[in-house]
């Protein structure tokens, strides 16, 4: 059986690293815990788990800090995951299992992230990552945020879920570490623009983020970053209402990969914002014969299932096709039971049947 060495980087976590460090506990062999200055009670949660509680000073370097964390390990593997994370019962189990059956040849592991989550609780963002790793390897984080690490050896996948928790609000602090790093005159590599642009798009300052990810994309940008940044500048456009510049963003992701549900959807809601429910139809009908993607992307997994639904509910009463509508309010309904457009619709339908009456 393998060891395995969890190394964290942590800040004012005091409210989550008990249950992250509960939830892994029994399965990992070394914690490591890297605090960057925290002014809570984190450093005494994590010396209720282990004795390698250790300091880093802050330089504005998530690469830095994670790879000092790895420093420390001892085992066979390395397993990262954030104060934010937890592993859920059939998880912890898998990965237990894993530790029985896991090769020296294997150089990298990728685990499923549930990132975010709608008010039922189901995933609405589903990515991987590289979770365990060689330590022998030595492999090293790069990027000062956004940081990532580049395992090219033998890399295998697992369907282990690591569960992510936070509700994140409209943070300034990513942003402002890029602007600060610009102004210190560092150069950005592809990823690096693309992440700078992302915040901006967050901030909504949308001409700005529209120029910033279009740069991105005639950058040496990993393909599936660049399709979202052509997704990221189609919903530019489709706020400022200039939909057939949304649409036409949408296209070089056809260039790039066959279609996806991400892209359908918003060159079928441009359409629909124009009132050419006949055009926005065929594409969010389109959706449904689509073969999901086995990527390392993000994957939106509300344009997959409820929301092309709820879309052509719209559409199909637009062009006077109420049972059709009808129809697809259901649909949309078996995944989004308590939506309160779901429920809105059902007492509208309603109403008109009652009027009829």
């Amino acid at each position: 059986m393998v060891t395995i060495s969890l190394c964290m980087i942590v800040k004012d976590e005091e409210k989550r690293l008990g249950q992250c460090l509960k939830s892994i506990k029994d399965i990992v062999d070394q914690i490591v815990i890297v605090d960057t200055g925290s002014t809570d009670h984190t450093k005494e949660i994590a010396t209720e788990y282990t004795t390698d509680v250790y300091d880093f000073k802050w330089i504005d370097d998530f690469a830095a800090a994670r790879n000092y964390s790895f420093s420390k390990a001892e085992c066979d593997y390395i397993l990262w995951l954030d104060a934010d994370d937890i592993l859920l019962t059939d998880d912890a189990d898998k990965l237990k299992e894993l530790k029985e059956r896991l090769g020296p040849d294997v150089d990298g592991v990728t685990f499923l992230y549930h990132y975010a989550f709608d008010e039922e609780k189901k995933p609405t963002l589903v990515f991987r990552r590289t979770r365990l790793i060689k330590r022998e390897k030595n492999y090293k984080w790069k990027g000062f945020i956004h940081e990532y690490i580049d395992v090219n050896g033998k890399v295998i996948d697992e369907n282990i879920i690591v569960t992510h928790t936070r509700d994140h609000g409209d943070s300034d602090r990513n942003l402002n570490l890029y602007i600060k790093k610009k102004k210190e005159g560092v150069l950005f590599n592809s990823r690096d623009q693309y992440y700078y642009a992302k915040e901006i798009y967050y901030h909504g300052k949308l001409e700005e983020a529209i120029r910033e990810l279009t740069k991105s994309t005639t950058m040496d940008l990993w393909m599936e970053d660049k399709l979202d940044a052509y997704y990221c500048i189609a919903d530019c456009y489709q706020w400022q209402g200039e939909y057939k510049k949304a649409r036409e963003a949408v296209y070089p992701c056809f260039e790039l990969a066959t279609p996806r549900a991400e892209g359908l959807y918003r060159l079928a809601k441009a359409f629909q914002e124009e009132k050419n429910y006949a055009s926005a139809i065929y594409w969010y009908e389109s959706i449904f014969g689509l073969k999901k993607p086995d990527t390392s992307g993000f994957i939106f997994e509300e344009y997959w299932t409820w929301k092309p639904h709820l879309e052509l509910c719209c559409c199909y009463y637009g062009i006077n096709e109420v049972k059709k509508a009808i129809l697809h309010n259901e649909k949309a309904a078996e995944f989004k039971p308590n939506d309160g457009a779901v429920q809105y619709n059902r007492e509208f339908f309603k109403s008109l049947e009652d009027k009829k009456a």
